[in-house]
């Protein structure tokens, strides 16, 4: 068992690796134009991260096989809550909606 020193040590340690890894980027970040066709492609990083981690959940919520049918509640509620964003294009109506269908898939199936 790590000692409370210790563990402030490693917290402290990963925060100056941390910042030793960001702080060139911030640092040089005004001096750097990229080409308008990295500068574009950039963009879409936040999306294509959040689609990576997400897409696997909702397939795969037991990490083995994937589950694709009705009795999967991530699937069920994650399309229910994409045709609500792309209907009406609100954030919390999609989130609200989406959630309630999750919980009542989750306790209608198990």
């Amino acid at each position: 068992m790590m000692s409370e020193f210790e563990i402030a040590l490693m917290i402290g340690g990963m925060a100056l690796i941390n910042l030793a890894i960001r702080w060139p980027v911030y640092l040089f970040a005004d001096h750097v134009r990229f080409p308008p066709l990295i500068d574009r492609a950039l963009t879409f990083v936040p999306v294509t991260v959040l689609t990576a981690i997400i897409v696997p959940m909702i397939l795969m919520p037991g990490g083995a096989e994937f589950e694709i049918d009705w009795r999967n509640p991530y699937l069920v509620a994650s399309i229910v809550a994409a045709v609500i964003s792309w209907r009406w294009h609100k954030l919390m109506p999609t989130i609200v909606i989406g959630m309630a269908v999750f919980v009542l898939m989750r306790w209608w199936v198990g």
